[in-house]
């Protein structure tokens, strides 16, 4: 069975679905549905996606997966992000104050913290 299409062939608007059948008992439902989100999606997008969850979002097993560099991975899940409805980073905290960011800065250089301390402070894990 091949993927309904999403867009019309001839002004490529966005299809909708406006039937749907049951082959085994003959059950035919009209009316308008939605296809979801991941409808927005190209199919190399969705063989993205599934290949994302196979390897559990771990970036490295899909550049072991995929023979691709971990830049473009993450070039091509943001593109996933956006084609979603949502914008990348959007969700991040930016709670730091540049005065803040700076100190952190310093005593990561000066070696009154570690790298794994000032991450989780820019992270506001920890104060």
């Amino acid at each position: 069975m091949r993927p309904a299409p999403t867009r019309c062939p001839i002004c490529q608007s966005e299809l909708e679905v406006v039937r749907l059948h049951c082959s085994s008992c003959d059950t035919s439902l009209e009316g308008r549905f939605a296809l979801g989100q991941f409808s927005n999606l190209s199919p190399e997008q969705m063989e993205f996606v599934f290949t994302f969850v196979r390897c559990e979002g771990k970036i490295n097993r899909m550049e072991q997966e995929l023979g691709l560099s971990y830049p473009t991975i993450r070039k091509n899940l943001h593109e996933v992000i956006r084609k979603l409805g949502f914008e990348p980073g959007k969700d991040e905290s930016t709670d730091l104050d540049d005065d803040t960011r700076s100190t952190v800065i310093a005593d990561l250089e000066a070696g009154k913290i570690t790298a794994d301390q000032a991450m989780r402070i820019l992270r506001g894990e920890e104060e």
